[in-house]
């Protein structure tokens, strides 16, 4: 694409599953339960466990480039429309992408984009109004003219507004600054709104009350449930990196365990102390376990650069205050 201002044709993806996609956001009582997948392998496995559709997370392709999350890199954009690629045709669900902030174009080239996702067969795409490298959140009526510009490409795309107001912050504005950019963002043709890092009971229940659309709210656990997020009016639960950081974790403790040598028959103690499979022992590990968002941040930074940090102590240190979101 050479301009925001050229005329493109009007794309749209699969009409089967964008309709089937946009119904599951609007079952009272049985909100969307959206598990995000990192490669083609997670993906087809997580469809094949009977989910009714998949996600994308950024964070898991960014990290496996080396590369930090909401970087609006190339090479991460790459990947991502690689990914989707990969996905056409190969599952038997609806399957929608998260495009971080459209990675640094404009409305022409983010439409472009969503076009290509379409093209793929997605669904839907997830675009957030967080500027690359933690520098605050995107102008408004800027953002507005990005899901204008998506939705007048493929209207049948179900765009995800993600509002970052209360995403890694240490004091959230008051809800009302939420609610006028949802209000902005739906105005544009956004269809429905994702407002990650609200835990708050009271807080959820007035975002889903005073949203006119889809409330998409990321699950944090030993915060939420699914059956609590429906009774207080949410439509869509992600996991976003959760999935991939409890991958992630998984594997490091299985390591562990393996050099410790705590999973021959009849060991396992302490921390690699887990249930019996066989003759052997497997490591006991959940998603409360996982490592943080920003430790996973902090890693794939060190291997962009090319520094060495101590992952595996600071994962020792981690505070309760530090589980993941």
């Amino acid at each position: 694409m050479t301009s925001d201002t050229r005329t493109e044709a009007v794309r749209r993806p699969a009409p089967h599953r964008a309709d089937a996609f946009h119904a599951l956001h609007h079952t009272p009582g049985r909100p969307l339960l959206l598990p995000n997948a990192w490669d083609s392998a997670s993906a087809a496995a997580l469809a094949a466990a009977g989910h009714a559709a998949i996600g994308t997370t950024s964070l898991g392709i960014a990290a496996a480039l080396g590369h930090p999350d909401g970087e609006g890199l190339p090479a991460v954009r790459d990947a991502t429309l690689a990914l989707a690629r990969r996905l056409a045709g190969r599952l038997p669900c609806p399957y929608t992408v998260d495009i971080e902030g459209g990675f640094g174009g404009g409305p022409g080239q983010v439409a472009e984009l969503a076009a290509e996702l379409a093209d793929c067969g997605a669904s839907g795409i997830n675009l957030e109004d967080g500027l690359p490298g933690g520098g605050g959140l995107q102008v408004p009526a800027r953002q507005a003219e990005l899901i204008a510009a998506v939705k007048e490409r493929v209207p049948d795309l179900f765009l995800n507004a993600r509002i970052d107001t209360h995403w890694r912050v240490d004091t959230p504005p008051p809800l009302s600054q939420t609610l006028a950019r949802a209000e902005t963002y739906l105005a544009a043709g956004a269809d429905g709104i994702f407002v990650p890092g609200v835990t708050a009971d009271a807080d959820i229940t007035v975002l889903a009350r005073e949203i006119a659309a889809p409330l998409n709210i990321l699950f944090t656990p030993g915060r939420h449930t699914v059956r609590r997020l429906a009774d207080l009016g949410v439509r869509r639960i992600s996991t976003g990196s959760l999935l991939f950081r409890t991958a992630l974790g998984a594997a490091c403790a299985a390591a562990d365990a393996l050099r410790a040598g705590e999973t021959g028959e009849g060991q396992g103690q302490g921390q690699g102390q887990g249930r019996s499979r066989g003759s052997g022992l497997v490591p006991s590990y959940g998603i409360e376990d996982a490592p943080a968002y920003g430790e996973v941040q902090h890693l794939a930074g060190e291997v962009a650069t090319g520094s060495r940090g101590t992952t595996g102590k600071a994962r020792q240190r981690r505070s309760p205050a530090a589980r993941p979101r």
